[in-house]
């Protein structure tokens, strides 16, 4: 079965994204949101495991480049998600036929979502809450301009709700794929001093807080962080040796438990419906 997946739709930056190596999974309500960054919530074990393809920052169209979304990161959290369960496996320690069909339904669902440049008030009032973000998430990236050089610009020329959750959601893809290292190699870094705020305007304080406090961290410890991060896939995955920033990504996972950061945006979004409106 082939789990790698590809869309049309633009993504935050150009960047591929390895998986991390080394997971444990944990259930959560939202598991089978069609949204697969919020699909699993997953602790690294192993960072220094950890790989990032090398970023790309180049100014080319966008729009007809083929986006992998987090796909060997979505294919090792999905294994090792159902690889938890004893349920969804057989005696030899495969997955069960019923859990590949559901992996594939998903994955097929996904694909086939129904992507609106437009959004209008009765969309957002008929969409579930578990497909709402993406469904939001969707609309801003179809925003985007070809450019990859105008991204930050045109981020910042939208409402603060509206940046607020393209950010979050771009935090999200990074850190439960790589960590906060792999956020701030990447080049959604860009939004990085900015995210903060936005979790808080949404009511994500102890996100918020986390965020603000890695932020100090990787600037402080810039020099540290950053000496190995040549360019290389090596140099990348040496960089989370001793990292500080590994503190940060246990703490952003566990949190999940605790501050439910999609119900918060999805209550946020209905609330401030008219933001999200074209």
């Amino acid at each position: 079965m082939d789990l790698t997946f590809t869309s049309n739709s633009r993504r935050p930056a150009c960047n591929s994204r390895f998986a991390k190596a080394g997971v444990s999974c944990f259930y959560e309500s939202e598991v089978l949101n069609s949204s697969f960054v919020h699909l699993m919530k997953f602790s690294a074990e192993n960072p220094g495991l950890r790989k990032a393809a090398k970023r790309s920052r180049s100014g080319k169209k966008t729009t007809l480049m083929t986006r992998t979304l987090i796909a060997m990161g979505i294919i090792s959290t999905i294994l090792n998600f159902f690889g938890c369960s004893e349920e969804s496996k057989n005696d030899d320690g495969k997955l069960t036929p019923e859990m590949e069909e559901i992996i594939a339904n998903s994955v097929e669902d996904f694909k086939n979502r129904p992507i609106y440049k437009d959004l209008t008030e009765r969309i957002i009032d008929t969409t579930s809450d578990e497909n709402l973000l993406q469904v939001v998430f969707d609309n801003l990236s179809e925003k985007q301009p070809n450019e990859y050089e105008k991204e930050y610009e045109t981020v910042m020329s939208w409402n603060k709700s509206r940046q607020a959750i393209y950010m979050i959601w771009i935090l999200e893809a990074e850190v439960n794929n790589g960590g906060y290292n792999q956020f701030y190699f990447n080049s959604n870094s860009q939004f990085y001093r900015h995210i903060p705020e936005a979790l808080k305007l949404v009511g994500a304080n102890k996100f918020a807080d986390l965020t603000e406090r890695a932020n100090k961290t990787f600037e402080s410890e810039n020099e540290k962080i950053t000496k190995h991060q040549d360019g290389t896939l090596e140099g990348f995955s040496k960089s989370y040796d001793e990292n500080p920033l590994n503190y940060f990504d246990t703490e952003f996972y566990e949190l999940y438990k605790t501050e439910n950061l999609q119900q918060i945006q999805v209550d946020y979004i209905r609330k401030y419906k008219k933001e999200f409106i074209d």
